[in-house]
């Protein structure tokens, strides 16, 4: 039961895994870079990953690649220039929590035009976390048994989903603080503009409390009606005796 448990545990996570598969069409060099195609994963800091890159055939064309996150200092992981058909195995830690972006440069030979025949298909797969590491090394090394396997893959699993949670949770509190004081930013805008139009209010004071008091004089009648309308009843279904 246990087998089955976690094998269907780490089933459900290699769902997760991200594979993506796209065409690319190929431009002069002078207008290449300006319409890659990037895709992007959100990923913890000091994490493995690794990006598995397979390009489609096609002539007179150079697919460039270029791994980077959205940090403060713009980390770099990797750079391959014309990966052709046998592709590329990328693998890396993070050094920031950020957005890692996989870019694709797809640049047309010198003396060729563009068109539908000067395209490569790429396809991406992401590994991510406890997907990335290479646990038969980590059986060998530590001889485990297959079920010890599974279990440190759900080990590292359950970790990553508390890490997940952790960040979740700090960037709760942050957008907490921030919109506490895009709040008082509101409160002290508000107060500025009370100030401005106290004057007005003053005169519309007199006015205002005789709207306060038909207001109170109106509640009174509504309450008064209603108990009117309640012992009338009562008193109906007395003499029909309905009730006691």
């Amino acid at each position: 039961m246990l087998r089955f448990s976690a094998f269907l545990l780490l089933s459900l996570v290699a769902c997760l895994v991200s594979a993506i598969k796209f065409d690319l069409e190929a431009l002069p060099s002078s207008t290449a870079f300006s319409h890659r195609k990037c895709l992007s994963q959100h990923v913890g800091d000091n994490t493995m990953v690794i990006v598995t890159v397979k390009v489609g055939e096609g002539y007179n064309q150079r697919v460039d690649l270029e791994i980077f996150d959205d940090s403060e200092s713009i980390n770099k992981y990797a750079t391959r220039r014309d990966v052709g058909e046998q592709g590329a195995r990328l693998a890396f830690s993070t050094h920031a929590d950020a957005s890692i972006f996989v870019c694709f440069t797809n640049t047309l030979s010198d003396g060729f035009n563009p068109g539908p025949n000067y395209r490569r298909t790429i396809d991406v797969d992401y590994d991510i976390g406890a997907e990335a590491l290479d646990y038969s090394k980590i059986a060998k090394a530590e001889k485990l048994e297959p079920l010890e396997v599974e279990l440190r893959k759900l080990e590292k699993v359950v970790q990553e989903i508390w890490d997940e949670m952790e960040y979740l949770k700090s960037r709760e509190a942050k957008m907490r603080d921030t919109n506490g004081k895009f709040i008082i930013s509101q409160y002290d805008i508000m107060y500025s503009i009370m100030l401005n139009i106290i004057p007005f209010l003053l005169d519309l004071e007199s006015t205002n409390e005789r709207v306060q008091w038909f207001s109170i004089v109106t509640l009174l009648t509504l309450v008064g009606l209603g108990t009117w309308q309640v012992m009338y009843l009562r008193r109906f279904f007395k003499r029909k005796r309905l009730i006691d």
